[in-house]
């Protein structure tokens, strides 16, 4: 990872509870523009971050696989459903389908997906930051900006925006 990511992300660590307090404070009343804030930031972020610097998300966390999600990268891998979740996945505590292993077997090198036209849902709307309804994932957006540095950089930006 470049270290100018890491520094983003690293800041994020340190200013977990300040993230925490603003987001809850947004919870609370939900600005009618939270969206269109997101979005915004989340399109700019994106025009400095290439995911292919970082892949942090792949090389440290699951997905979860929805039985869709199995077809299809089973049928990419040309390979029957069963065998690709006893090959490459569990069901864990909370009973979703997620990876064994990490980072991401399929992450190539240059952190790229060898399976990217497959890839589960949740791999293709990560980081999250330009859904509908955002106050609805404040907890998790939270948490990501500890592992993505393009979440990071938005909520950094919304926090500097709203002290001034």
């Amino acid at each position: 990872m470049k270290p100018e990511l890491k520094q983003k992300i690293d800041e994020a660590k340190a200013n977990r509870k300040e993230v925490n307090k603003f987001f809850g404070k947004i919870a609370k009343r939900p600005p009618k523009n939270l969206d269109d804030i997101f979005h915004e930031l989340h399109d700019k972020a994106f025009e400095k971050i290439d995911c292919l610097d970082c892949a942090n998300c792949c090389k440290t966390t699951s997905p979860i696989f929805y039985d869709k999600d199995v077809e299809r990268m089973a049928a990419h891998f040309r390979i029957k459903p069963a065998k690709f979740f006893d090959e490459y996945l569990k069901t864990d505590e909370d009973g979703d389908q997620v990876l064994k292993l990490s980072p991401c077997p399929f992450l190539l090198e240059d952190n790229k997906c060898m399976a990217y036209d497959s890839r589960p849902k949740a791999c293709r709307e990560f980081p999250h930051t330009n859904r509908k309804r955002m106050h609805q994932i404040l907890d998790i957006t939270a948490k990501n900006t500890r592992l993505c540095p393009a979440v990071a950089h938005v909520v950094s930006n919304m926090l500097k925006s709203s002290k001034t």
